[in-house]
């Protein structure tokens, strides 16, 4: 029994001790006075009966409410049922107090405001009597204190004492008050009690069934209605995972109700936080405490709560919750929380399942809200249920007597359940409110309630239930009624019978205060009461203790549901073959199964199984085994436990525990190492709750064998949490439970020696997890202090100990000292410290938790260090000895192949070559063998860094892996940390990344020491940046100069280099060694000073006077014979070349030049002295004299100013380079005009020189030449220096229109700038290109690739001029029309953009580490982040575009950027694309030759090749320029000589830095090093390679590698490729990798020993099928299946090997082939191409495709070898004569016999009598006057002669049986001698005329 009330308070308003006009409370009277004993009166009453403040009100409002909840110290809830009334104000006190009021109203109105905000709800009716004015009311409270909450009971008897002194009933106050304070009622089961106060009142009070059930009233449904389903469980989880919540209304019941509500759907959980269901206004800072709480605030201080970060606030009146940005509420996880939410709202809305129904049913009868309350209490009840199942299972009982300790297993929750990731159960499972849940509910023997049942019972039903959701409601309903039940037993229940007030009462005048009462008769009435009590027995309820059910064992729950991944028996299997192949030394075979054991592993039931087997090995504790047995085992623990976290919820961990202590190996006598020395590099041994649990399940096991007799006993080693397999193998919560429940029966002794046993069984315990720690904790070599640095696991918990502040200051200073002093003690003792540490901190936690008395506490404190102490002397034995085992074999170290000249820099250092981001190398998706990881070396050597190893994966067999790359390519290098795939241990490693799309990502094996590696870094470092270009490997190879000394000439080379270099570096600075290291940009010094070579002892900064050298400048007709000698050199350079070719010009050798030639060649550069960066020779306007050149190139960046360098043969136009245009110049003379100035004049010359130059370059133009007269620029100057308005001379057309979309682009009709916009990301030009350009008027449609239908799409009046600048610089320029050329701005990207750009093509081309979504689609995603094609995509549109304009007949200047990067690119892209020539392999080196060599892109400082250019890092340039090539190739592959193998050399070479032809910035600094002329005079034998085209040139006598065999050129075709992103492919030459012998561009390394062919394998066994497997991204494809030409070559050569001939060179063969199928095209004698597929190829676009397709199949050689046929095109004789220029490249051979061939063929002759027709090469020699033949055209050895002197008539013949078909019957003839007649037959009729005319000359001479 309980007492209903403890205490009865009356409070009433009393003024504020400070004299402020708010008052405050006082308690009048309570009782009893005295405190109980029981339960002391709590503090604090007066604030809680008024929340929001005493305050004095102007009329008199009805009675209010309410119950406050208050929490004492220990947590226990007193309900204040609160009762408020207003009486007047005495009029003694009401003179001053109102005074006081009025003023403090006018000094603060917030006050009032508050008044009226909390009062306003209660202004009750208009008064009836009527009040005086000014009249005050002053509140008075009935407050009744209780711990019982009967909210209805305590409103009915304050109204009834409210009632009595209102009605002013005859009935004693002190009698009520008395009989309220003595009622007692009963605390639960279920029982009944009438009370009466002694007015004539009845009341009944029912208890609840069960108390540990929550009374909710109606308040749970209330919530719902006032918040909806989300928002309440929204709550429900913040509470849950503690959370602040905190609920606004303007009424304190709802505050009350709201907070009942979401407590008692909490359940069993019980909230144990901060509860304030009415929070006083004065209190309102306690809503910034930092712990979670659940609180209620009257809606009129929502201002005071909005300022709160962290506080999740619920507007009951409003109906809403506002979450914070900052706090995160997990929901619950899935699929409950829809199951949930779809229940709430079947629950709460009935008539939603039935609100699509046609015919729905009469109205249902919805529940009541004190049954819907009940129902959605059910749904929650059942949320719980599932959520907890099974939980029962993952405890552990500790300590059975005294009383009860149990644990729960989290991690093994969460990992059956899989719910690991699931935010919301891990932080309810660390939360205050299920440790609680734990200690109340894990008890085994105690009463059990509807939860226990529910969560036992009802879980399968549960699960059968989910997708039926009338069932679902059905039992919902059904613990609906059980909760109803238990809130009202019985449903009869008697009247209550109360009196209450009269209506309006509150209004009359009250007969008089409310009364004091008499303390006396109260107290008296009291203490009978008592006395009465205690004579009585104390009625205790016996409780109903049971033992708790458990449920089912939570695997069978799982497996019901799916369980998790399947794993295959078949893997099972495996890993169970391999344990025993282990144990019974069949290394071999385990060795076999070890990877794929090593990948199963990674699935839990493999490791589950592992370590099941393992068990069985064990022995008493102890298995020895031998060395190998003992690494296999550890590879495979380590395997296990690399994917455990640190919670280890699948109990793989505490599996393996027992066993790294049992397996073993001798190391020698006396010293044996145990498995746990190499199984501790992993995060779960430092993580101190993997080890509780541990400990506990041990402590589990042993208690529970303490209690089951022996006979039931088992091995202690069964896991307890293990389903029992038998019925009567019973739990040890089973066994707890029976000891709880003898516990009362037993004696004291027996109780006293059961406590001891089982306090010394957790002592026992604990001692030994002070060993297994120390074991697993201590490094094998103690000396390192590993421990500290990487396990973080130990720090962090150091540092949870004490304050951050002084932790990190001492961590900081420990390390310190310990890194610098050195001393290994120091070290040891750091680590054993932190251990002994570690270990005290587990043992005080358990032990504490587990009962153990504090002196046994100390006693295993002093032992702990001992224990460690111990281990690290037997520890360092096994190291010492473990340093003595044999090594394990490594592999053999395999040396690399290096290239003549390449030295080992450093020897081989051992690392394990790690998987990148590349999938395909390490078996990938696309399966395949595990390439990666490979043990081996890296070798540094002066040319590359080379890995080469064999993969660590047995299954791949003996393949070599070899990755390198130059050093020169090095872009990145950092330092790694790398864990292991096989031991686990932390490594070092190094990761570095080239530009040649290499990475090396390896670990450092530990027998490297750390110096070794860090010299390794420092060499290659040296080796990346050499302090001068003469240290790189192009100039020490071969040399024997010692490297960063300038080699002198050895011999002298004649006069002529020497004057050479004199003349050339006459003007130079001497200090180039200085120059190169201090320069960080390469600026060449600004014109002034180049005219003399500055004083030594002074820097560039000097001035010299404006008057030059007039050696300089003067015209160039009269030269010294010195110069000469540089003019004659300077010819010979690529440049001149192509100048000449293109009639550019010619230079003679008296330099006179033909006044007819629009254009000339200028010496002007000669000396280098006008532009450094430009060649010595060009290309000049014949009109503009040298004098004035030197003006004209001041107005451009790097004095680069524009020169011509390609003229088209058709329209004559021509293209022009320059660099950007400085302010001054024709943009700035546009842009602003300023007033005349006397220092202008310099800039004014040079300006409209600049003009003039353009004009003259315009006038040169043959179309313009008759108009140039009109256009004279004489309006410049006066237009220059009179007015400031811009001049209106030149057009501007700007080519950037953000706003035209893609849309319109696609639909509208275009002109041929509609594709090239300028938007930030994709843009390049605009759409809208000014109407000039464009042409409005435009016919037909356009095509795809932006290029108009119609070539005139340029209006009639076209620019003669169009000059392509940067958008940047032409800004705010007008138009004019007037103008001859016109200003085509565009947007173009920086060098740094390229820069950029790479850097990320790189990565995603070449990633360090796995993605995180494996496929393509991050690769593309990266790949399109990198903006790499869409700057290919400018490039090739800029190209294009200017292709136009030269073929319609313009010329164009494109002048951006410096003139060295983009404006190279497009320049030579526009040439490849418009003349074929440069599209063959001569061609091409001249174009590069040309445009990037010659005029001066800066290879060396793109490509940081010296120490200098280190922080402008690497921008691939060049290689850009070759991707766009590799793109047009792709969409024209007949068009072009050379193969794409050709580029990828050029783009891995031109950074390689193996060939000096990439190095240095310009001529002038090639002439500089002497690198320019150096070949004339010595000629070297067979030394290395200098020049890449050298190189090439001999490579490709040998093979045909560079050559494209579907070459056949159309010549008049101009390429317009596609542009758009869409139609560009990421070139292979980023992605592509051959592991098997490294980048194959190295041809001579490239080239592996031939294999043995299949028929002639040495072991003589039957010839094998000729198959071979090719493993991507192992070997080379292009080798591995060679195209079909490529094979038929080999195979000509490899049968000419064996017939004894010599063989042929490849050129000759294809060109025969050639002529070959020409013949067999033509068997009419016409040109017209018969049986080609050229002819059913569409004109415009020739591509790859729809050759393939359209090709007859049979034949093998007919693919596509027609060289010079275009779609019915006939072949010129000029052609070919064009196209055997070329074939001269490759057939620079020797004759085989040096004498006279004076003609010389192929034809085919008739054998003897019955022999066949044969093809022969035939050799006319008319010195010897005889006709010899021979197998071939290299074949030294002749077959036969005829001698001319025989021979009587060459005559016609006719074709005999046998002879050739497709030849033409008129090119047979036959030669009579006196001997015999000769059957001849040539390739077709011209060809046997001419040998016929041949004989016949030969006999006639004779």
């Amino acid at each position: 029994m309980a007492r209903l009330a403890d205490y009865f308070v009356l409070v009433a308003f009393g003024p504020h001790p400070r004299g402020s006009g708010e008052g405050q409370g006082h308690i009048l009277q309570r009782f009893p006075e005295k405190d109980w004993e029981d339960n002391p009166f709590p503090q604090g009453i007066e604030l809680f009966c008024q929340p929001s403040g005493w305050q004095l009100c102007p009329e008199r409002n009805p009675p209010t409410f309410f119950v406050a909840v208050l929490t004492d110290i220990n947590s226990e809830r007193h309900y204040c049922a609160c009762l408020t009334f207003w009486e007047p104000v005495e009029p003694t006190q009401r003179a001053g107090r109102t005074g006081l009021c009025l003023q403090e109203a006018a000094c603060s109105e917030d006050a009032t405001e508050r008044e009226e905000a909390a009062e306003g709800g209660r202004v009750g009716l208009s008064p009836t009597a009527p009040t005086p004015a000014g009249q005050l009311f002053a509140p008075k409270t009935l407050v009744l204190v209780s711990r019982l909450d009967h909210a209805e009971v305590f409103r009915n008897s304050l109204g009834l004492i409210y009632t009595i002194h209102v009605e002013g009933l005859n009935v004693c106050l002190e009698n009520v008050v008395g009989n309220l304070l003595t009622c007692t009622v009963p605390l639960a089961g279920g029982s009944q009690r009438t009370i009466s106060l002694g007015a004539g009142d009845r009341q009944v009070i029912q208890t609840p069934l069960a108390d540990s059930l929550p009374v909710s009233r109606c308040s749970v449904a209330l919530l719902f209605r006032q918040l909806g389903i989300t928002n309440v469980l929204s709550l429900f989880c913040a509470a849950l995972t503690e959370h602040k919540v905190l609920f606004l209304s303007r009424s304190y019941q709802r505050l009350s109700d709201a907070c009942r509500g979401l407590l008692a759907l909490l359940f069993p959980l019980r909230y144990s936080f901060t509860y304030v269901p009415i929070l006083p206004a004065q209190l309102l800072e306690v809503l910034s405490t930092p712990t979670p709480f659940i609180i209620g605030v009257h809606a009129a201080f929502q201002a005071e709560t909005q300022e709160l970060l962290d506080v999740i606030v619920a507007d009951l009146d409003g109906g809403t919750v506002t979450v914070p940005e900052c706090v995160h509420i997990p929901p619950l996880p899935e699929p409950l929380q829809s199951q949930t939410h779809s229940v709430l709202s079947m629950v709460l809305d009935p008539e939603l399942e039935l609100a699509d129904l046609a015919f729905p049913p009469p109205t249902t009868s919805t529940s009541s809200l004190k049954m819907q309350d009940k129902e959605l209490r059910a749904v929650f009840l059942r949320l719980f249920a599932q959520l907890l199942q099974g939980y029962r299972w993952c405890l552990h009982v500790v300590r059975v007597h005294p009383e009860p300790v149990i644990r729960f297993h989290k991690a093994a929750f969460l990992g059956q359940r899989g719910l690991l990731e699931d935010d919301f159960l891990m932080k309810v499972l660390e939360g205050m409110a299920f440790a609680g849940f734990v200690s109340e509910r894990g008890v085994p023997y105690r009463p059990t309630d509807l939860f226990d049942e529910l969560v036992a019972h009802e879980v399968a039903r549960m699960r059968a239930d989910e997708s039926h959701p009338q069932r679902v409601l059905r039992h919902v309903q059904e613990l609906a009624e059980q909760l109803y039940k238990n809130e009202n037993p019985y449903p009869a229940v008697a009247m209550h019978k109360v009196q209450r007030p009269g209506e309006a009462s509150h209004l009359r005048r009250a007969p008089r205060p409310f009364p004091r009462l008499d303390e006396g008769t109260v107290q008296w009435i009291v203490d009978q009461a008592a006395a009465k009590m205690q004579g009585a027995p104390p009625a205790v309820r016996a409780e109903r203790r049971t033992t708790v059910p458990s449920g089912p064992p939570m695997t069978a729950i799982l497996e019901r549901c799916g369980g998790p991944q399947a794993t295959s028996a078949r893997r099972l299997e495996v890993v169970r073959n391999c344990i025993s192949y282990v144990f019974e030394g069949k290394m071999l075979e385990a060795k076999k199964l070890l990877p794929a054991v090593l990948r199963a592993l990674k699935g839990r039931a493999a490791r589950r199984c592992l370590a099941q087997e393992l068990h069985l090995h064990v022995q008493q504790n102890r298995a020895v085994l031998d060395h190998q047995q003992f690494d296999f085992v550890v590879r495979m623990m380590n395997c296990c436990l690399q994917d455990c976290t640190s919670l280890d919820e699948h109990g793989i961990a505490a599996a393996l525990l027992p066993l790294v202590t049992a397996f073993c190996r001798k190391l020698s006598p006396g010293v044996t190492q145990f498995a746990y020395s190499c199984v501790q590099e992993h995060v779960v041994w430092s993580t101190p709750q993997f080890w509780e649990a541990m400990f506990y399940g041990d402590v589990q096991t042993h208690i529970r064998a303490l209690y089951l007799e022996p006979a039931e006993d088992r091995a202690p080693s069964q896991e307890a949490e293990e389903a029992p397999s038998r019925e009567d193998e019973r739990s040890a919560l089973d066994v707890a439970s029976e000891q709880r429940r003898l516990w009362p029966t037993m004696s004291r002794e027996k109780q006293q020696e059961l406590v001891q046993k089982e306090e010394s069984t957790v002592f026992s315990q604990a001692i030994h997890y002070a060993n297994r720690m120390s074991y697993l904790l201590l490094p094998l070599d103690s000396s390192k202090s590993r421990l500290l640095r990487e396990r973080a696991g130990l720090g962090e918990l150091e540092s949870a100990s004490n304050s951050l502040v002084t932790n990190s200051m001492a961590g900081s200073v420990a390390e310190s000292y310990d890194t610098e002093s050195g001393f290994e003690d120091a070290e040891t003792c750091d680590v054993a410290g932190a251990v002994v540490r570690f270990i005290n901190r587990f043992v005080d936690k358990v032990c504490t938790e587990s009962g153990v008395t504090s002196d046994h506490l100390k006693g295993l404190h002093v032992m702990v260090p001992d224990i460690v102490q111990m281990h690290i002397e037997t520890l360092e034995a096994v190291h010492r000895e473990s340093k003595r085992l044999p090594p394990i074999q490594k592999p053999k170290l395999l040396r690399p192949r290096l290239l003549p000249g390449e030295e080992c820099v450093l020897d081989g250092l051992r690392v394990c070559l790690l998987p990148d981001g590349r999938e395909e190398g390490a078996g990938g998706s696309g399966g395949g063998p595990a390439l990666l990881p490979a043990e081996g070396a890296i070798f540094l050597t002066t040319y590359r860094v080379i890995f080469t190893g064999m993969p660590t994966d047995p299954l791949v067999g003996e393949q070599v892996v070899v990755r390198s790359f130059p050093v020169a390519a090095l872009t990145k290098e950092k330092r790694i940390s790398v864990q292991m795939p096989v031991d686990q241990l932390l490594q070092d490693g190094l990761q570095l990344r080239s530009c040649t799309f290499q990475l090396l990502k390896m670990a450092f094996d530990e027998e490297v020491g750390s110096d070794s590696a860090e010299l390794f870094r420092k060499q290659l470092h040296k080796l990346r940046y050499p302090p001068d270009v003469r240290d790189t490997f192009a100039f020490t190879l071969g040399s024997v100069h010692p490297p960063g000394r300038p080699p002198r000439a050895t011999k002298d080379k004649g006069p002529s280099l020497r004057t050479l270099s004199r003349n050339l570096v006459k003007n130079a600075k001497k200090t180039i060694g200085r120059q190169y290291v201090t320069r960080k940009k390469y600026n060449p010094p600004s014109w002034e000073h180049r005219g003399q070579p500055p004083p030594e002892d002074q820097e560039d900064e000097i001035s010299v006077s404006e008057e030059l050298e007039p050696s300089t400048l003067t015209p160039s007709s009269a030269l010294k014979p010195s110069d000469r000698m540089t003019m004659s050199s300077l010819v010979e350079r690529a440049c001149c070349r192509d100048y000449q070719r293109l009639g550019l010009g010619t230079l003679s050798s008296s330099l006179s030049r033909a006044k007819s030639e629009p254009f000339r060649v200028s010496p002007v550069n000669r000396m280098y002295a006008i532009c450094r960066s430009y060649p010595g020779l060009l290309i000049v306007p014949q009109s503009v004299q040298d004098n004035a050149l030197q003006r004209v190139s001041r107005c451009y960046r790097q004095n680069r100013f524009p020169v011509v360098c390609w003229r088209s043969g058709r329209s004559k136009a021509v293209l022009l380079r320059s660099g950007g245009l400085h302010g001054k110049g024709v943009v700035g003379l546009f842009k602003t005009q300023n007033a005349p100035s006397p220092g202008q004049s310099q800039a004014d010359s040079s300006s409209l020189e600049q003009e003039k130059y353009l004009q003259a370059v315009v006038s040169s133009m043959p179309r313009y030449a008759d108009t140039s007269g009109r256009n004279t620029l004489s309006g410049f100057s006066s237009a220059h220096m009179g007015s400031h308005a811009p001049s209106p001379r030149a057009r501007v057309t700007t080519l950037s229109n953000p706003m035209a979309a893609s849309a319109s682009r696609r639909t509208a009709p275009r002109g041929k700038w509609g594709s090239v916009r300028a938007s930030g990301r994709s843009g390049g030009l605009g759409a809208d290109v000014g109407s000039r350009l464009a042409g409005r008027d435009l016919l037909g449609p356009p095509q795809a690739n932006g290029a108009p239908s119609d070539p005139g799409f340029l209006r009639p009046q076209r620019a003669a001029l169009y000059i392509i600048g940067d958008k940047a610089q032409l800004k705010g320029v007008r138009p004019d029309p007037l103008q001859q050329w016109e200003l085509v701005p565009i947007e173009v990207f920086e060098a740094r953009q390229v820069k950029a750009s790479f850097k990320k093509l790189l990565k995603a081309c070449v990633p360090g580490c796995p993605a995180a979504e494996p496929g393509p689609a991050s690769f593309l995603r990266s790949l399109e982040d990198s903006e790499w094609l869409t700057q290919i995509h400018k490039l090739l549109q800029v190209s294009v575009l200017v292709v136009e304009l030269l073929d319609s007949g313009s010329s164009v200047l494109v002048s951006l950027e410096d003139g060295w990067d983009i404006t190279t690119q497009v320049v030579s892209l526009v040439q490849l694309l418009s003349d074929p020539f440069y599209r063959t392999l001569e061609g091409f080196r001249l174009l590069v030759e040309k445009e990037w060599l010659s005029f001066g892109h800066r290879f060396s400082h793109r490509g940081a090749h010296t120490l200098a250019g280190q922080s402008s890092g690497f921008t691939p340039v060049f290689l850009q320029f070759l991707d766009c090539v590799h793109q047009v190739h792709l969409q024209f592959p007949m068009e072009f000589e050379f193969s794409q193998f050709y580029l990828k050399f050029l783009g891995y070479h031109h950074v390689s830095r193996r060939f000096r032809t990439f190095l240095l910035d310009s001529d002038y600094e090639r002439i500089e090093l002497g690198l320019l002329y150096e070949e004339k005079g010595e000629r070297r034998g067979q030394l290395a390679c200098r020049s890449v085209w050298e190189y090439v040139d001999r490579l490709s006598k040998r093979t045909p590698v560079f050559y494209n065999y579907m070459y056949a050129p159309e010549d008049t075709e101009v390429l317009r490729p596609y542009s758009n992103v869409s139609n560009l492919k990421v070139w292979d030459f980023y992605t592509e990798e051959t592991l098997a012998e490294g980048p194959p561009y190295d041809w001579e390394l490239a080239q592996g020993p031939p294999e043995p062919p299949e028929e002639e394998r040495p072991d003589g066994g039957a010839p094998q099928s000729r198959r071979r497997v090719v493993w991507p991204c192992y070997d080379s494809c292009p080798r591995a299946q060679p195209d079909a030409i490529s094979r038929l070559l080999e195979e000509l050569q490899r049968l000419e090997t064996e017939l004894g001939r010599a063989p042929e060179r490849w050129k000759d063969a294809w060109d025969r082939v050639k002529a070959a199928q020409r013949l067999e095209c033509r068997p009419d004698g016409h040109g017209t191409p018969g049986s080609l597929l050229v002819s059913s190829v569409p004109h415009h676009r020739r591509s790859l495709g729809v050759y393939l397709q359209e090709g007859p199949v049979g034949s093998t050689l007919s693919l596509s070898l027609d060289s010079d046929q275009s779609s019915g095109s006939t072949a010129s004789s000029s052609r070919q004569a064009a196209r055997r220029s070329t074939s001269t490249l490759y057939s620079q051979f020797q004759t085989a016999e040096s004498e006279n061939r004076s003609y010389e063929g192929t034809l085919y002759k008739k054998g003897a009598f019955m022999k066949p027709w044969k093809a022969r090469w035939f050799v006319l020699d008319k010195t010897k006057h005889q006709l010899r033949y021979y197998d071939h055209r290299v074949d030294t050895e002749c077959k036969g002669v005829i001698d001319l002197a025989e021979v009587e008539a060459v005559a016609p013949g006719t074709p005999t049986m046998g002879a050739p078909k497709t030849v033409d019957e008129k090119a047979f003839f036959d030669v009579k001698t006196t001997r015999r007649v000769y059957n001849f037959c040539a390739q077709d009729v011209p060809s046997a005329q001419q040998w016929v005319d041949r004989i016949q000359s030969c006999l006639s001479d004779a």
